[in-house]
């Protein structure tokens, strides 16, 4: 049985004496019962072929190459006979006659594209073979098409002898090195001729060049400089081509992925993207693609104002490409609507386009200018008529592997014979072009459904700061900061932003981190720029030690492997509950380490326990798993996993997909160990939603504390006896908890109870005392906490509560905890944390002892017991280093004189002391412990 093709050219064979000046579609149609959209697909790969011509008349008249070296007018005839070569020539080939070849079809030549061209052309002609190029330039710009017109340029001027393009996509195999190498330079055991040996004498087209591997890299390079190559196997360099080539690549010029190839090949042509191009060029190229449409209907295209702007507004992500795929998709639908419509016109309406290209209007009507030019240069109603010049000239990502109207054509007849009606066909096939839309409209959407989902858990704000962000960045890295980076970002903002807001502390930044970054110098550099767009935008100061955890993100990023983080397993009842939130962390996270066990609810413990432990060895990578559980028995395996399988398990019950996403940022972007992530996410409550408690913006709130009326600087007070050991340990303590809050407009002033209320007088001059802390309260009016109360933890509440605005707080100590072995666990930890030359393991129960030895009058509690000991360890650490405190001699012996009986006993307690450390304190430290005795008393 013959093809169509056949019954087609069979029919114009016996028929076309009868047509003189051309048969047209609808003639072959009628006669031979097949769609038209069919009959004109068949007819334009005859005129590709060589075989027919074809006219640009309306309607279009297809004849042979005679008719056409017998009519008079040659002039509206697309295809002409070449005399010399024997066959008709495409209006593709003849352009290769032209010595601009394709560059002289292309829109922007003389504007946006015109350096470019002159680029190109420039490295074509350079003695005695040319030079090679790198394109650069956004996905879908047309790199591919640029390529090509640079092919027909040298064809046409005889530059190559091999006249076809030869084309190489990299990324096809950048996890197969050993494939791409036997692709480009061929394979010595299987005598597999590479692309090299296939390009020989003509030009050879590399994209996405930056995903090569960097043994092809080395062999390419090789080639480049030596013009010789081997085979895979071959052990020397014998082979010999002439090769012009062409590398393309969506990378930045700057990157260190191309450091090389910019190095090596000297010539760089920028192709700009859609954005990039003049609002006319814009225009054009939609009128181009909307003319490829009408060549392949055989039909005029009618499009309203409307239209255009949403179609050119609409382009996000895939430049001209995208333009492509989406003005052949909604010309599918068009051609659907009319197909039971009399006439040679579709119609593309505003109201039929899909959403997705909808939504292009209110996009283009952001930016004032654009839409300005826009409806300058378009008319209300534009119509574009088929000329039979224009094609597809290269295939990419968004050029549908088929013929759409075909497959219309076909399903309407073959449902047609089924006796549907027309609206029913209608509907039958717009669910398919929709599954196509939604095919070609996928990366889009997902982009697009992702930020929802993020929306969902943050403020848009901090996702548009995150962006912004992200393009300051970009110029200066050499890996991808892609959806993850705005995601990993936009989160971690957030739960800054909550912090600072509620008042609790940021994490302490770990040696482990601090070492991890130090040794990432450029990364740090980043951070610091991050920093500095932060307080830009949110108008106060971020804490230093966000840089780290900044650092840390970017760090994550660099790295090709995540190997070595802690695994998540989320397991809950139902069968899909957990899947589905896992679902929405990967959708937003390119995570590897969280997986899904969904646990049926007649599923048995036993079945359930065998399925998580699968799961926990098949997502764990040596430093543990963390198991998030919604309820019940599911919450008590983590024991029995670890006995079973020797992987460390820690459980956290009600989980929710904030909290998965959370688990998966921290393990797969920060690189905390299990522990860490484990005792963070217990206090996990959600990200933060923009407002405070009373409704407030985040944003505002701040303003308002860095705009108070008092233009003095702030301070905190933190006194002890002399104003120089433990103050100064307590104004550490200080200054983390104010940077880690995100507060660096406060100064925490080391103060001794030596004169105080003079002391007083001159600081309250100069700063806004916000509050105090340590041996005493003050003579002020302002809130204060205890040293024992600030170091048994409430220092990030108070700092929260002092630097707030509208803050109203009492003044009063808060309850003190009696529990010596509380106090003691705090001291010691303390003196371990800010004490450099002393045991505190060893002493912190020595100088409890101490204290003891103190007799009535003198009654300690645990906060001058407390406030005695900081003392100590300090006057102990200066003694060891040979610094005392000093104090003037009469000074001395004036309060030795008048304070006999608290010296007495201070006496007795130093001396116990001497005798068992063997260490003896000088009378200006003694000094110093009876003024606070009798501060406290």
């Amino acid at each position: 049985m013959p093809t169509r093709r056949e019954r087609v050219w069979q029919y114009i064979t016996e028929h076309l004496g009868k047509y003189p000046d051309g048969i047209t579609t609808i003639t072959i149609a009628d006669a031979l019962g097949i769609a038209r959209p069919n009959v004109s697909k068949e007819l334009n790969d005859l005129v590709r072929t060589g075989k027919l011509a074809k006219t640009r008349t309306r309607p279009v008249r297809y004849m042979t190459a005679a008719q056409v070296v017998h009519r008079a007018d040659h002039q509206d005839v697309v295809q002409v006979q070449d005399n010399n070569a024997g066959t008709i020539l495409t209006k593709h080939q003849k352009d290769q006659r032209d010595p601009l070849g394709g560059f002289n079809r292309m829109i922007g030549r003389d504007t946006s594209l015109k350096n470019q061209i002159e680029q190109a052309k420039a490295a074509l002609l350079y003695p005695p073979h040319g030079l090679n190029v790198l394109l650069t330039g956004p996905t879908g710009a047309g790199k591919t098409f640029f390529a090509t017109a640079m092919n027909q340029f040298a064809v046409a001027n005889q530059l190559i002898t091999t006249s076809q393009l030869t084309i190489l996509n990299c990324a096809d195999y950048a996890h197969t090195p050993e494939g791409v190498m036997r692709r480009l330079f061929g394979s010595a055991n299987g005598q597999e001729a590479g692309l090299l040996q296939v390009a020989d004498g003509g030009m050879l087209l590399l994209n996405e060049v930056h995903r090569l591997p960097p043994a092809a890299q080395e062999m390419l390079f090789y080639f480049i400089e030596h013009g010789t190559y081997s085979r895979i196997g071959e052990q020397q360099r014998k082979r010999q081509a002439t090769v012009r080539i062409v590398c393309a690549t969506t990378e930045s010029p700057e990157s260190t992925q191309l450091q090389e190839f910019v190095r090596r090949i000297p010539i760089t042509i920028q192709i700009p993207g859609f954005s990039q191009r003049t609002m006319r060029e814009r225009l054009q190229l939609l009128q181009t693609l909307l003319t490829i449409e009408a060549n392949r209907i055989d039909r005029n295209i009618q499009v309203d104002e409307d239209v255009v702007k949403a179609l050119i507004g609409g382009i996000s992500f895939g430049n001209i490409a995208q333009l492509k795929s989406a003005v052949q998709l909604v010309c599918a639908r068009a051609f659907l609507d009319g197909m039971d419509k009399q006439g040679d016109e579709i119609a593309i309406t505003f109201d039929k386009l899909p959403q997705e290209i909808q939504a292009g209007v209110s996009r283009i009507a952001n930016n004032r200018n654009a839409l300005t030019e826009l409806t300058r240069l378009v008319d209300a109603t534009m119509v574009v008529h088929p000329d039979g010049t224009t094609g597809a000239e290269s295939q990419d990502s968004y050029e549908l592997p088929y013929n759409l109207y075909e497959i219309i054509g076909h399903k309407a007849a073959v449902l047609k014979e089924e006796g549907l009606d027309q609206e029913a066909i209608n509907n039958f096939i717009k669910t398919d072009i929709n599954v196509h839309m939604k095919t070609y409209y996928r990366e889009a959407d997902l982009e697009q459904r992702s930020d929802r989902s993020l929306q969902d858990l943050v403020d848009q704000e901090f996702i548009d700061l995150t962006r912004e962000i992200k393009q300051h960045l970009e110029p200066q890295v050499d890996y991808s900061l892609g959806n993850n980076f705005v995601y990993a970002m936009s989160l971690h903002l957030s739960l800054f932003a909550k912090r600072v807001q509620t008042g609790k502390s940021l994490r302490t930044v770990s040696s482990n981190l601090i070492t991890m970054v130090k040794e990432n110098r450029r990364e740090l550099q980043l951070a610091r720029q991050i920093k500095q767009l932060l307080e830009k935008h949110f108008h106060f100061p971020v804490p230093r030690s966000e840089v780290y955890y900044l650092a840390a993100l970017l760090i994550s990023l660099k790295e090709d492997s995540r190997t070595g983080t802690v695994g998540v397993v989320v397991a809950a009842h139902g069968s899909s509950t957990a899947s589905s939130m896992v679902q929405v962390v990967q959708q937003l996270l390119d995570v590897n380490n969280v997986v899904a066990f969904d646990m049926g609810l007649d599923m048995s413990p036993a079945a359930a326990f065998t399925g998580i432990t699968r799961a926990v060895q098949r997502v764990d990578q040596g430093n543990g798993v963390l198991l998030l559980v919604d309820m019940g028995s599911l919450a008590t395996f983590s024991r029995k996993l670890t006995t079973e399988t020797g992987i460390e398990v820690r459980t956290i019950n009600m989980v929710t997909t904030a909290m998965v996403l959370e688990a998966a940022r921290k393990t797969a972007l920060v690189g905390t160990d299990l522990d860490t992530i484990y005792g963070e996410l217990r206090e996990f409550r959600g990200y933060f939603r923009g407002n405070d408690e009373a409704g407030r913006p985040l944003i505002k709130k701040m303003q308002a504390v860095v705009d108070a009326t008092d233009t003095r600087p702030r301070a905190l007070l933190s006194i002890c006896s002399s104003g120089e050991g433990t103050a100064q340990k307590i104004r550490r303590l200080l200054e983390e908890q104010l940077a880690n809050q995100g507060v660096q407009d406060v100064d925490v002033l080391p103060v001794s109870v030596v004169g105080l209320q003079a002391k007083l007088a001159t600081i309250t001059a100069k700063y806004n005392v916000i509050g105090a802390t340590g041996v005493v309260k003050p003579p002020l009016d302002r809130p204060f906490i205890s040293l024992e109360n600030l170091l048994q933890g409430d220092a990030a509440q108070f700092i929260a509560q002092v630097t707030q605005d509208d803050c109203q707080l009492s003044a009063q100590h808060t309850a003190i905890n009696q529990s010596p072995k509380l106090t003691m666990e705090v001291l010691q930890e303390y003196l371990t944390k800010y004490f450099t030359f002393i045991n505190a393991d060893k002493l912190t129960p020595v100088l409890w002892e101490y204290c003891q030895q103190y007799t009535e009058p003198i009654v300690l509690d645990n906060t001058q017991r407390m406030s005695i000991i900081m003392h100590l360890a300090g006057a102990l650490e200066r003694t060891l280093t040979t610094s005392p405190l000093a104090v003037d001699p009469a000074t001395l012996a004036a309060s030795q004189k008048v304070q006999a009986a608290t010296w007495k006993q201070v006496h007795r307690a130093t001396a116990w002391l001497a005798d068992k450390i063997n260490v003896r304190l000088a009378s200006a430290e003694e000094y110093y412990i009876v003024q606070l005795l009798i501060k406290q008393s």
